[in-house]
Parts: structure tokens; C-alpha cells; sequence
């Protein structure tokens, strides 16, 4: 059991602030143009495969769906993106990540900088935070829905790397390419999956117990995450459940 909310378990409970946390269509739109320019065929790409199962979560479109998927191959014109990966601090220290997919950098550089600067972070250099993180399958079964000894069983037997529980969510990590063998496993077990993703996991955690600091963290992310540029950000922000709770009822 684990002793402290990690990162979903923080996203899990600010989920319940707004609306917000289901990405827009346009973003999960440029998700998909972007991973179909891998292949537009989803059954040979996973990462395109993944990004139409979000679409699908947030009710996108058929037609939406399959027009991302032709900008992507260049069977339709659209706009030229690229992805950038933004690295920072933010208050206390933190490691802040921002993933973005733009197609004008000369915009998205200076804005994403600003609101680093805004929120008493600062923005920083190539690889100054990412050596922090990993890439990992990250699924998130709620608590109230089956028990740490049952999603323990099913996870690693599927082969998943570890399975950590807060009062709110069971955390199943395992490596990119066990993913889908895990998150099926999960699935043919008749799990309730809360989320899956592929996300970048941070080894160690900073422990933020100051509910000012907490609230500043709390947001830049929620900023960086309203911005129309950013897919995605990552931090090792490690709050304690009192702190979330009280946020969120701010």
C-alpha cells in the first residue's frame, strides 16, 4: 500500500474541480494526425490505436476521427505540427514537463515560458528534468471497484511492473510494450479501467505539504494543461491527500 498520493492519484482528484481534464477534440484531434504519420493503419500502430480509443472516449466523431487520421498520412492537407517537450521547475522545486504539438514554436515558446514565469517557476534547458522521468504504461482502476489484492494478481501476472494504492486508486505501471497486453488482461478480468495511458512516470517524488506551495503547483499545471498547444504535462509533485481535498473544494 502506498504511503503517500502519487501523480494520478492528484490528476484522479482534480478531476473532480472541472470539466476540463477530457481533453478537447482539437487537441485529441492533433493527437491522432500525429501518431498517424507513423501509419495510418491502427491495428500497426499502437500509438494511433491509443489515440482513436481516447477520441472515442470523449465522443469525437467517425468522420473527425478518420479526417486526423488522413492529415496525418497526407491524404488531406492540414497543418505542418511538430512536438516539443518543454522542461521546468515550479515552485518547491518540482519537476514540470509540458508536452506540446504546435505548429508555430515562435508562439508556443514564449507563452509556455510565461506561464512557468507566472506561476514562480522558471523554464529551463534540454533534459534539465527529463532525466527524471520514464516512459511507462500507467492504468488507473479505481479503488471502490475491485481490490488491491485482486488488480495485484491480474496486473502482474500480465506481466506489469508494479501495482501501488492509495484510498482513491490502484496505480498499474509496467513497461510501453507490455501495456496492451496489461491493460487487456485488466480488461478480460472485468476491472473497471478509470484510465490508460502511456505517460512519463517519475522515479522519485517531491513531497509538497504546504498548502501554499501546493496550491501555486496546482496552478501552473491546470494553466499549462488550458493552454490550446499543450497534449500533455508530467510532474513529480508528490501532495498529500488532506492538501488535494482541500484544493479541490477551494
Amino acid at each position: 500500500m502506498s504511503g503517500h498520493s502519487k501523480w494520478s492519484t492528484i490528476k484522479h482528484k482534480k478531476a473532480a474541480l472541472d470539466a476540463k481534464r477530457g481533453k478537447a477534440w482539437s487537441k485529441l484531434s492533433r493527437a491522432i494526425t500525429m501518431t498517424a504519420k507513423n501509419g495510418g493503419d491502427p491495428n500497426d500502430n499502437p500509438n494511433l490505436r491509443l489515440a482513436i480509443e481516447k477520441a472515442k472516449g470523449a465522443n469525437m466523431p467517425k468522420d473527425t476521427i478518420e479526417k486526423a487520421i488522413k492529415k496525418g498520412t497526407g491524404e488531406l492537407e492540414g497543418e505542418a505540427y511538430e512536438e516539443i517537450l518543454y522542461e521546468g521547475y515550479g515552485p518547491g522545486g518540482v519537476a514540470v514537463m509540458c508536452q506540446v504539438v504546435t505548429d508555430n514554436r515562435n508562439r508556443s515558446g514564449p507563452e509556455i515560458k510565461k506561464i512557468f514565469e507566472r506561476a514562480a517557476g522558471n523554464l529551463g534547458p534540454v533534459n534539465c528534468v527529463a532525466f527524471l522521468f520514464s516512459k511507462k504504461g500507467v492504468i488507473v482502476v479505481p479503488t471502490d471497484k475491485v481490490d488491491e489484492e485482486k488488480i495485484m494478481e491480474v496486473a502482474l501476472d500480465a506481466g506489469a511492473d508494479d501495482v501501488e494504492s492509495s484510498g482513491l486508486i490502484h496505480e498499474v505501471t509496467c513497461g510501453p510494450g507490455d501495456f496492451e497486453i496489461v491493460k487487456k488482461a485488466v480488461e478480460d478480468a472485468e476491472i473497471v479501467i478509470e484510465s490508460a495511458d502511456l505517460s512519463m512516470v517519475a522515479a522519485n517524488n517531491v513531497m509538497l505539504d504546504d498548502l501554499e506551495k501546493a496550491r501555486k503547483v496546482m496552478k501552473l499545471i491546470d494553466t499549462l494543461e488550458d493552454h490550446d498547444d499543450v497534449d500533455a504535462v508530467y510532474s513529480n509533485a508528490d501532495i498529500p491527500d488532506d492538501i488535494i481535498t482541500q484544493l479541490a473544494n477551494e
